[in-house]
Order: C-alpha cells, then sequence, then structure tokens
C-alpha cells in the first residue's frame, strides 16, 4: 500500500469512527507504531484530523460531544431515579463535586437548599443552584465546550487543584468489568480524573445502557470507585463482578417515579 493510501484510509478510519488508537491503527497496517505518530503529524499539519493521547480524533463536525439538549432527552427516567438516590448522599455541610452530566443537572434541581459548596464545571448545574441561597457555588472556568455547557482544559483542571471535597457525583460514557472509566472527550476524561483525585468518596451515576463500552479516552479503573449507583436494569452478573471488585453497587426501581 502507498504512503497517500494509507494515510487516506487513515482518514476515512478516524472520520468513521470518531477517533482511534495508534496501536490499532499499527495492527491494522502492518507498519509501526512510528510509522503511524508520523503519518498522524503529516494530516494533523493539513488539518484532516486531530492527534490525542495514543491515537487521533476526527475534525469533522460530529464530535465527541453531544449536544446537552440531546442527551436531556436520553434515557430520562433511569438518569431522573438514580439522581434522586444519590442526593440522599449529600450532607449538611458536605463540599461536593458534580460534573457536567445530565444526571449531575438533575440532581442539583433536587438538592435541597442546605449549606453545602458545590464545584461544578457545567454551567447548567452553576444556574440550576444560583436558585439555592444557602449553597456556595465554585465554577472551574476554562476551555467553554458550547454542545455540553461545560468547562474543561488545563484551567479547569488545575482550578480542582486548590480544592479538596468530600464527595464527587460523576458519570460517563463507557464502563468495562476490566479496563474502567471512559468517555468519548479527552477533555472531560482529564477533567474527571482530577474529580475523582479530589475527593474522599467518589459516587458513580449511571445507566445500565453505559455497560460493556470502552470509550477512546480512560478515565480511572474501577476501583476508584466507592459506589455505583444504576438503574435495576443492570444484569446480575455485573452487579456481581462489581461488588466483587468491592464496589457498592446500589440498584434503583421504576416503582416510585421521581417529580421532574
Amino acid at each position: 500500500m502507498l504512503v497517500a493510501e494509507r494515510q487516506q484510509k487513515i482518514v476515512d478510519l478516524v472520520n468513521l469512527r470518531s477517533s482511534i488508537r495508534v496501536s490499532e491503527l499499527s495492527e491494522l497496517f502492518a507498519v509501526t507504531e512510528e510509522t503511524i505518530r508520523r503519518d498522524l503529524e503529516k494530516l494533523e499539519k493539513e488539518n484532516k484530523l486531530r492527534r490525542s493521547h495514543g491515537g487521533a480524533v476526527s475534525v469533522q463536525e460530529k464530535e465527541s460531544e453531544i449536544d446537552f439538549s440531546e442527551r436531556e432527552i436520553t434515557n430520562v427516567l433511569e438518569k431522573k431515579i438514580i439522581a434522586h438516590e444519590a442526593v440522599k448522599r449529600v450532607e449538611n455541610g458536605n463540599r461536593i463535586i458534580l460534573d457536567a452530566s445530565t444526571t449531575a443537572w438533575y440532581m442539583a434541581k433536587i438538592l435541597p437548599n442546605i449549606p453545602l459548596t458545590v464545584i461544578t464545571n457545567s454551567i447548567k448545574v452553576a444556574i440550576e443552584l444560583s436558585k439555592k441561597d444557602r449553597i456556595e457555588v465554585i465554577s472551574t472556568g476554562g476551555i467553554l465546550l458550547p454542545k455540553s455547557l461545560s468547562y474543561v482544559g488545563p484551567l479547569a483542571e488545575r482550578s480542582l487543584e486548590n480544592y479538596h471535597v468530600d464527595k464527587a457525583f460523576l458519570s460517563c460514557k463507557g464502563i468495562d468489568l476490566n479496563s474502567g472509566l471512559s468517555d468519548s472527550n479527552e477533555w472531560q476524561a482529564l477533567l474527571k480524573r482530577k474529580m475523582i483525585e479530589r475527593s474522599n468518596r467518589t459516587f458513580l451515576m449511571v445507566d445500565s445502557s453505559k455497560f460493556g463500552y470502552r470509550e477512546f479516552s480512560h478515565i480511572s479503573t474501577l476501583d476508584q470507585v466507592d459506589e455505583m449507583i444504576v438503574d435495576i436494569k443492570l444484569p446480575p452478573h455485573s452487579q456481581e463482578k462489581l461488588k466483587e471488585k468491592n464496589i457498592i453497587v446500589t440498584t434503583v426501581d421504576f416503582v416510585d417515579k421521581p417529580a421532574s
């Protein structure tokens, strides 16, 4: 295969899948990883893709970030019941982190107006909490991702270095029982990793549809999670494997439909 042909096929693959790893491309085209890195460097200079840690991501309009408005109407009931359960973990005077997930936004909507400090990278969460005068809200700042209405990047990560919290409430795009948590957006993954580092306890709020998927950017291994709150549709064998890893698994049912 000619170099130009290989490079075009790399671009086609990246655009088709949104992201791909160097190791995968190396195996696919039977060339060294160093050769693939040189290909990616050239293609990035030509604005045909963007290099990332360990691979490349597409620069087409189809990005890894999904519009908040679209996420807001996906698995709504599951997210609401999970949020209701998560709120039970919040105590008067707690310092907590809420990420930019829609589940965290639902959680912000129903948090009681009690003395709390909440750090968030979500504009939607911050606006919701601004209605509650007893809750102190700290925004990370950073690079604004317009689709998710959230802040990411080095400034957001550095701002978290200034704080230590009791609890972090996060979600993610993919959960693999072996490799752990992942996200389709590299910047979100890096920030969530920092959120986990800065908290005493981490609560993962995910609906069962996230299981069995490995997204492009790794967040953390499962042993970094203290408790997982998930809907009742998670298969029993998955629950057992999580418990074997010393993770508290709380499943929530649809019997009591939460208020909006």
